[in-house]
């Protein structure tokens, strides 16, 4: 099939257009395409997909952008640029843009963007209030995790000292399958009974996969009765 070079393309169909008149439909390849800019975006657009398998979330981890024709080091940084400013968006909205947490798809919003990129288990807390607004995500252990290296008190450090009146806890999965262990189960409860004691309500446990994740509380893992 014979590249398709910007020029060739109605000008309706072309990315400049498109952020202009209708934004929000625009595919990951028609905005990395803007962003690369010049007569063979599309192209170049195309390879970026390719080298991170159609995952954003991965570009440029296993490969260096300039490796791509096209690409030197200014694009590279921009398109660098755009990946960190849109998880920043995600992940540090404050005040009237306060992330209000009303289900595990709402929470897993949060985190996944970023945590099923890592190249390690880290373990995370997201804080809310009394109105389940998001307080802070708070990173609490790296490196793999099992129920005798995880310290429960330690996840309820944060929510102490914010005044947090519950507590979402997530982690990822490096392999990319997000099914829960038995060490997952297993920490599950533990963060349940520490819970109330400290009168600071546990809401669920969600394990972060590469395409997806799964909320221990709606499948009653760990917990009494599934939620939401």
């Amino acid at each position: 099939m014979a590249l398709q070079r910007i020029s060739e393309l109605p000008p309706e169909e072309r990315p400049s257009y498109k952020i202009e008149k209708y934004p929000e439909a625009m595919t990951n390849r028609e905005i990395l395409a803007l962003l690369v800019g010049g007569e063979n975006q599309i192209e170049i657009a195309d390879q970026l997909m390719a080298s991170c398998n159609g995952n954003l979330r991965k570009l440029g981890q296993d490969s260096l952008l300039e490796d791509i024709d096209g690409i030197g080091k200014a694009t590279s940084n921009r398109i660098r640029a755009a990946v960190r400013l849109g998880q920043r968006l995600v992940n540090h909205q404050t005040g009237a843009d306060r992330v209000v947490i009303h289900s595990p798809e709402d929470a897993a919003d949060l985190v996944q963007y970023e945590m099923s990129a890592l190249d390690q288990e880290e373990l995370r807390v997201i804080l809310l209030n009394t109105r389940n607004h998001v307080i802070n995500v708070v990173t609490i252990y790296r490196g793999s995790l099992n129920s005798a290296q995880v310290r429960v008190g330690e996840i309820f450090r944060p929510a102490i000292k914010h005044n947090a009146a519950a507590i979402i806890v997530v982690h990822n999965h490096v392999s990319g399958d997000f099914s829960p262990s038995p060490d997952d189960i297993a920490i599950t409860k533990a963060i349940l009974e520490a819970g109330k004691l400290l009168d600071i309500q546990a809401l669920d446990h969600l394990i972060i996969g590469a395409n997806g994740f799964v909320s221990l509380n709606r499948r009653s893992l760990g917990f009494e009765g599934g939620g939401s």
